[in-house]
């Protein structure tokens, strides 16, 4: 099947079987100590390091142990850095995050790669379903993650699930446990985010009588309570350092001791971890343990953000819509219409919150962001409050650049350099910012139909 020279992607029929195929990519080392090695970029996403462990592993003091990470996608490929010591830079500019074109020059520490294009394909399956267990979705994106858990979901392998808040991680690890071996057995779910760190320990191992002050009986520590099933640890990020040994030996050794207690029990447990933050970069801050992130990353699943897989908005409106209802509503066709140009910050989660809200108090498109809306101006309409305090912060930055660059688009009439020039910023940076939250390039005319 040819490949679109267009956007480097084949075009897949939606709700079909198939595969997704992108050309094949390598990073081939230009100059520094192992100058002439080329490694291959899977799909998906691959580590650049001096760690063993690293995908793609550089014999350079001066590269970090996880240094950057590559991410082969249908839209092309991108980099991000993991808050290295040195830095990565394309093209000697340093980037945070960037869009890789074919020929660019990136330099870590010493080394400098340049990206190529092959001349075969690579491809991942897509799978024939368009959901799984309550996840919904027939873009090529959401059915090469159904692949990906379908066929790890039977395995007892460790998986980390990586995505923004609101992406439906939690959905996608009791869909994992229902579709396992274990899903007669428990499933636990715990929010490392939402324990006091000096009660982690004892959350996790449980403890004896008599181990500290206050344990006045023997507890079971969620471990123990997930065995024969599976433990869901969400944000764990939030692992204190201490713990992180402790965890990392009981995946290696499935033995767990309580507080307080000499004894080693056995736990027959699959764990699946979640995070909304790349752990890369708080393996190289000495945050989190890079032992502990690779034996979690045993399978790493990236979900994709909402504004990403537009194409799923009418499908998941409808799904999460007659979730709340029972089935008895409908979305009116104007709403339908608007919820396509909105960015979604919280995606999956703030789209059932705007359902749930319009369900019970009434539709109103005009509160529907767009670049031709106006702005909001009141509060209530900026603040996240349905979310926690943190996820609301990353929500509310994310909604302030939506809002900020709709306003400079409509001052310049939708000229893109001009508003580069107004924001201070480049024009291709400006065009990445308008991608990452999902506007419409507002210098087209929207399409008939």
């Amino acid at each position: 099947m040819p490949i679109d020279p267009e956007n480097d992607t084949v075009q897949i029929e939606a709700g079909s079987p198939g595969r997704w195929q992108v050309p094949e990519r390598s990073l081939v080392v230009m100059d520094g100590p192992q100058r002439g090695a080329v490694f291959r970029c899977p799909l998906g996403r691959t580590i650049i390091g001096s760690s063993s462990s690293s995908g793609i592993c550089l014999h350079d003091p001066t590269v970090s142990r996880v240094h950057a990470e590559v991410l082969v996608h249908p839209d092309g490929v991108g980099i991000r850095d993991c808050e290295s010591t040195n830095g990565t830079f394309v093209e000697e500019v340093r980037v945070r995050d960037a869009d890789l074109r074919d020929g660019n020059r990136v330099r870590v520490g010493a080394t400098t790669l340049r990206l190529e294009r092959g001349q075969q394909t690579t491809s991942a399956s897509l799978s024939h379903s368009e959901r799984f267990g309550d996840m919904v979705g027939r873009s090529p994106s959401m059915r090469a993650v159904f692949s990906v858990l379908e066929r790890v979901a039977p395995t007892d392998a460790t998986v980390l699930l990586q995505g923004e808040t609101g992406t439906g991680k939690d959905l996608a690890a009791r869909a994992v446990h229902e579709h396992s071996p274990r899903a007669s057995g428990p499933y636990v779910a715990v929010d490392c985010g939402a324990i006091a760190e000096a009660l982690f320990e004892s959350e996790l191992f449980g403890h004896v009588r008599g181990a500290f002050s206050g344990a006045v009986t023997d507890r079971v520590g969620v471990i123990e309570e997930a065995d024969g099933g599976t433990l869901f640890l969400d944000e764990i990020g939030e692992l204190p350092l201490g713990l992180q040994a402790k965890l990392l030996r009981v995946l290696e050794t499935r033995e767990v001791r309580r507080v307080g207690s000499n004894r080693l029990r056995k736990v027959d447990v699959r764990i699946i971890a979640a995070t909304n933050r790349p752990l890369t970069a708080s393996v190289n801050q000495g945050a989190f343990r890079e032992d502990l992130f690779f034996r979690l990353a045993v399978v790493s699943v990236e979900l994709p953000p909402l504004r990403q897989r537009r194409e799923d908005i009418p499908m998941l409106a409808r799904h999460l819509l007659a979730t709340l209802s029972d089935g008895t509503a409908s979305l009116p066709a104007e709403v339908l219409a608007t919820l396509m140009s909105r960015g979604w910050p919280g995606n999956v989660r703030e789209l059932r919150n705007f359902l749930e809200r319009g369900l019970f108090l009434g539709w109103s498109v005009e509160h529907s962001a767009s670049v031709s809306a106006p702005v909001p101006t009141i509060v209530d309409e900026l603040v996240p409050t349905h979310l926690p305090l943190k996820e609301a912060r990353v929500a509310w930055m994310a909604r302030f650049d939506e809002i900020y660059l709709s306003a400079v688009l409509r001052k310049t009439n939708g000229n893109v350099s001009a508003a580069a020039r107004e924001a201070g910023v480049g024009r291709r940076f400006l065009q990445r910012a308008v991608k990452r939250v999902g506007l419409s390039n507002p210098s087209r005319p929207p399409r008939s139909g």
